[in-house]
């Protein structure tokens, strides 16, 4: 059985149900097909969404689906859990903590290349994380 959202020359929408697809273009072809609203023949199908079977461990799109996710997904929960998130203040705040003009401590957050590459360049260490922020990520 196959679904399908039709309409009549008038506009009117409705749906309705054939044994396949096949059998929904005889019937079309044949003029056996009227608008459920107004009787109209002029009736086509009209553009709608599929239906999309989800399967039910599909449903929680957020937990990980591998051992390299799961490692991810540690990975992040140590640093977001052991550091503090700086934003797109990094490059300085690690500078000034290299420099001991910040207390030291642990931080991550976001560089523009050509800050990250100075900082390299200068012997300040620093890694590129394997993830997006939380507010980058969907």
């Amino acid at each position: 059985m196959i679904r399908y959202t039709l309409s009549c020359a008038d506009g009117h929408r409705f749906e309705s149900w054939f044994a396949s697809a096949e059998a929904f273009d005889g019937l079309s072809g044949a003029g056996h097909l009227s608008c459920a609203i107004c009787g109209s023949d002029k009736v086509s199908k009209a553009l709608m969404a599929p239906s999309v079977k989800v399967e039910p461990k599909a449903s929680n799109l957020t937990a990980p689906r591998s051992k390299a996710e799961l490692a991810l997904a540690e990975m992040r929960r140590h640093i977001e859990e052991n550091s503090e998130y700086v934003g797109m203040s990094f490059a300085r705040e690690a500078r000034a903590i290299h420099e001991g003009d910040a207390p030291e401590r642990a931080i991550h957050g976001e560089a523009r290349a050509e800050e990250a590459r100075k900082l390299i360049e200068d012997g300040i260490p620093v890694a590129p994380l394997p993830f997006l922020p939380k507010s980058k990520a969907n």
